[in-house]
């Protein structure tokens, strides 16, 4: 089997960056994928993206060595299932809130006797090899986001959750549950020391944890704080921030 770079980088004690995918077109999803990410996930949570649009992305990221992902809109296992049929290397779960949660959504990423993933890897045995079905349970990444008053209730607990290979912080929701205004890059010492909270209990449970991030400031900030996976940047962030620089650049230019 195509075996997974991120869990390579891992046991090299490297940290993995992660480019994001809120458009959903195969060719953005290419684009992307050919700038360097060490992995690219496809966000059918908040991006713009329907299954109909997952398996024309996953096969744009696949011309590279990229590694794909997507993040599920909800811990639904068909939906997981699915996902995985069609190529994808991880899986994020948003909103996972206890160890049960955690627990489904590693179940649905792994075969029997580990999990209840049921057979059919479609496109995945192409992408993946022909021993997919022997050897999926030890190459799939998943990944459950912790971004809820509940979730970082349980937080040991669900670090806890055998199977699970990192948790994830989504930042805004976590400033909800902090009582904050969401927004990306949380500067709020108390959101900096809940961050650094939950990446010492995924640590102490042997598990990886992942920053998503709006900058390369913030996400090297990140990686020298121990994280394990960095967010850089989205598609549709760059796309806007590119636009807005070359219109800023005229009108000073022409001021």
């Amino acid at each position: 089997m195509r075996p997974n770079k991120i869990k390579q980088m891992w046991r090299a004690g490297q940290y993995v960056t992660m480019g994001w995918l809120s458009i959903s077109h195969g060719f953005t999803a290419e684009v992307m994928a050919r700038q360097g990410f060490d992995t690219l996930c496809i966000d059918m949570q908040h991006g713009t993206t329907e299954m109909n649009d997952v398996w024309p992305m996953l096969q744009a990221i696949s011309q590279t060595d990229t590694v794909p992902v997507v993040r599920v809109p909800w811990n639904d296992p068909a939906t997981i299932m699915k996902a995985l049929d069609l190529g994808a290397y991880g899986i994020i779960v948003p909103l996972v809130n206890t160890a049960a949660d955690a627990a489904k959504a590693v179940a649905a990423c792994r075969y029997p006797p580990v999990g209840m993933r049921s057979s059919g890897p479609v496109r995945a045995l192409h992408y993946g090899g022909a021993d997919y079905v022997a050897n999926a349970n030890d190459e799939i990444v998943i990944m459950a986001m912790i971004e809820t008053q509940e979730g970082l209730a349980n937080l040991d607990a669900i670090c806890a959750t055998p199977g699970l290979d990192a948790v994830y912080i989504g930042p805004s929701d976590l400033s909800f549950a902090l009582g904050m205004v969401p927004r990306g890059d949380n500067p709020d010492p108390v959101h900096l020391a809940t961050c650094d909270k939950i990446r010492e209990s995924a640590h102490k449970h042997g598990i990886k944890a992942v920053m998503h991030c709006a900058s390369a400031v913030f996400a090297a900030g990140a990686v020298k704080r121990g994280f394990d996976m960095v967010m850089l940047t989205s598609d549709l962030a760059s796309m806007i921030a590119g636009a807005r620089r070359q219109l800023d650049d005229l009108k000073a230019a022409t001021a």
